[in-house]
């Protein structure tokens, strides 16, 4: 056995350390700078109660981008230091994030042990590369995201930090043998499952069902031929076929819920089926308190995230087979009737039909100014205090647009531990359920990222079938004018529109 030394390091603070609701997401040459990583580890683990770190077991590994072999090798020399017992690695450090979810609340060592926490190492869908985006974010024993009450401690820790600990002296990790764990990536057992070979060629004509993960494999993208499934419908499709087509829900939804950004969808479904509905803010904690009190099922966010409660993190790979379990019963019921195969685009259009539809788009301004961003935030404030002038200012800009019946600053009150969440976006509600909100993100690795959530609803049959883009151009130009977005960041158009 490789004996150690702990070495106790000195250090001072470092600026801009504030972990969002998915950790904490900077360019790779942030993460390169001398004590940066260790001192964000640090002040994790001195977030966290004794009996999490002294002999715990830890997950370290995430979605393979750059510069991820290196942090490994740190955080394993400075758990060790810090007297973490186990470290479960996975081969070559890749986990999904749904995985590393999964081995928390259900693996156990040879000896018993359980894992207590996880060090995910991901920018999720930012991009990869030396010169973009590393992230690192930490999971609780729950398999789900560290709440605010510890993300907090954390970000506290990381303005008083002096030292940190670390076996220096400990040897190279080899991470691409196969040691305590052995683990192979979600696209490669989704591949084997379905009886394919990763070098199959697609077909000239496009499939009628298709599907796609980012890094970790915890958001995901549902497609018919030619058709894209909104994340914000996909969930709404799922809870409202889930008791039908899913057997682990055959005996009813404890709850469903979206965070307040994601389109109305899923509420329709709520009210229509008689579930319990919570709308959240962005952040997957939020829901992983519901689930953990059993109160929610399923839930699901506009920026491609989909769960339900055997785990504590959006899966991508469950939302796949999720859609293929639908997608099944569909095409049961039809072939017993010798009808035609039921495609991914006719549930969706038979749901719009069912629930009616809610156009959505969103549009991203990334690396604006701060100061610009949080003076444009203040002003849709501002307007909120008069109603009947901010009805006045859209019927100027377009008359056919609805009238506001109520704006607010989303403020969520957790029906679980009575914590408070506030300022967690600006919202615009309209006569028609149609919306618009507005909110900085905390998912960006520089400067601020302006997001505009625009959603207009339509219940007409008749009128489903638009193009979204058409469907929402008035209230796309509401928006943008009600907002002065362009006077206050210089952006005559978005970075992404999704």
């Amino acid at each position: 056995m490789v004996s150690f030394k702990v070495s106790v390091v000195s250090t001072s603070p470092i600026d801009g350390q504030k972990p969002g609701t998915s950790g904490l997401r900077k360019k790779v040459k942030v993460y390169k700078q001398p004590h940066y990583l260790e001192n964000f580890v640090q002040a994790t683990f001195n977030a966290l109660t004794p009996d999490k770190v002294k002999g715990a077991t830890l997950v370290v590994s995430g979605d393979g981008r750059y510069y991820s072999e290196q942090a490994i090798q740190i955080i394993v020399k400075m758990a060790a230091a810090n007297g973490v017992r186990r470290v479960w690695v996975g081969q070559n450090g890749l986990l999904s994030t749904p995985a590393v979810s999964a081995i928390i609340r259900e693996r156990v060592g040879a000896d018993g042990s359980r894992d207590t926490g996880a060090f995910i190492l991901t920018a999720s869908h930012n991009p990869g590369g030396p010169t973009e985006d590393f992230g690192i974010k930490y999971n609780m024993e729950n398999g789900g995201q560290a709440p605010e009450s510890v993300t907090d401690k954390i970000y506290e820790n990381t303005k008083t930090i002096k030292e940190y600990p670390i076996a220096e002296d400990l040897p190279r990790v080899d991470i691409s043998a196969i040691g305590i764990t052995s683990f192979e990536g979600p696209e490669l057992l989704l591949v084997a499952r379905m009886g394919l070979s990763k070098t199959d060629d697609a077909a000239v004509e496009p499939p009628e069902f298709g599907a796609a993960a980012d890094g970790d494999a915890d958001r995901n993208m549902i497609l018919g031929k030619r058709f894209f499934v909104t994340p914000s419908d996909s969930v709404a499709i799922i809870a409202a076929n889930a008791v039908a087509a899913i057997p682990y829900f055959s005996s009813g939804l404890k709850g469903v819920a979206r965070s307040m950004p994601t389109s109305a969808a899923l509420d329709v479904v709520a009210k229509t089926l008689g579930l319990k509905f919570f709308e959240v803010p962005t952040g997957w904690n939020f829901f992983c308190n519901l689930m953990d009190a059993g109160m929610c099922s399923v839930c699901g966010e506009e920026s491609f995230g989909t769960g339900s409660d055997y785990i504590r993190e959006k899966d991508g790979i469950w939302a796949v087979l999720a859609w293929l379990s639908i997608l099944a019963h569909k095409n049961k019921e039809s072939l017993e009737g010798n009808a035609k195969l039921v495609t991914v685009e006719d549930i969706v259009r038979q749901h719009w039909a069912t629930y009616g539809r809610h156009y959505y788009t969103r549009y991203d301004y990334e690396n604006v100014d701060a100061t610009a961003a949080k003076e444009l935030m203040g002003l849709l404030v501002k307007l909120q205090s008069s109603l009947p002038e901010v009805n006045k200012i859209i019927k100027g800009i377009h008359p056919e647009v609805a009238n506001v019946a109520s704006a607010d600053e989303f403020e969520y009150n957790d029906p679980v531990d009575g914590s408070v969440s506030k300022h967690q976006g600006i919202r615009y509600l309209f006569e028609d359920g149609s919306r618009l909100v507005f909110r900085l993100s905390g998912t960006g690795s520089e400067g601020a990222t302006v997001r505009v959530y625009i959603e207009q609803y339509e219940k007409d049959a008749s009128k489903i079938s638009r193009d979204t883009q058409d469907a929402l151009a008035p209230l796309v130009d509401v928006a943008l004018k009600l907002s002065k977005l362009q006077e206050f960041t210089g952006r005559s158009s978005p970075t992404v529109i999704t």
